[in-house]
C-alpha cells in the first residue's frame, strides 16, 4: 500500500517553494519551475476521450508571470499559486511537487 504525501510546512520565497513532507524530507522548486509547469487546462492543455491534448494559445510570460504573490491549500492534497500576473488556475497536488522537487 502506497503511504499518502503530506506536508508538514510550506514557504513561498523570492525565488522558490520550500517544501517539507511529512516524511522530513524537504524539497526546493524553483518558481520558475512551478509556472512553466502549471497545470491549468490552458497552460497544460485538456485530454479529450480520443486523447487530443487542447491548450489556449501560446502566450509569453512577462516578468510578473513568475513571481507568486500567495499560494492557498487544497484540501489534503494540493495547492494554488496566486502569480503577479493574476494566474491563478493551477491546482499543484503533493504528488507533481514532489516529482517536482526530486527532479
Amino acid at each position: 500500500m502506497q503511504k499518502t504525501l503530506s506536508i508538514n510546512d510550506l514557504l513561498l520565497t523570492n525565488s522558490e517553494l520550500a517544501v517539507k513532507w511529512s516524511d522530513e524530507t524537504e524539497s526546493f522548486i524553483a518558481l520558475k519551475t512551478l509556472r512553466d509547469c502549471c497545470p491549468c487546462a490552458f497552460c497544460s492543455g485538456e485530454k479529450d476521450v480520443l486523447g487530443n491534448v487542447y491548450k489556449g494559445p501560446k502566450r509569453e510570460l512577462g516578468e510578473t508571470a513568475y513571481e507568486a504573490t500567495n499560494y492557498e491549500r487544497i484540501g489534503h492534497y494540493a495547492i494554488r499559486i496566486f502569480w503577479g500576473d493574476r494566474h491563478a488556475d493551477g491546482l499543484y497536488t503533493y504528488p507533481m511537487l514532489r516529482k517536482l522537487g526530486d527532479s
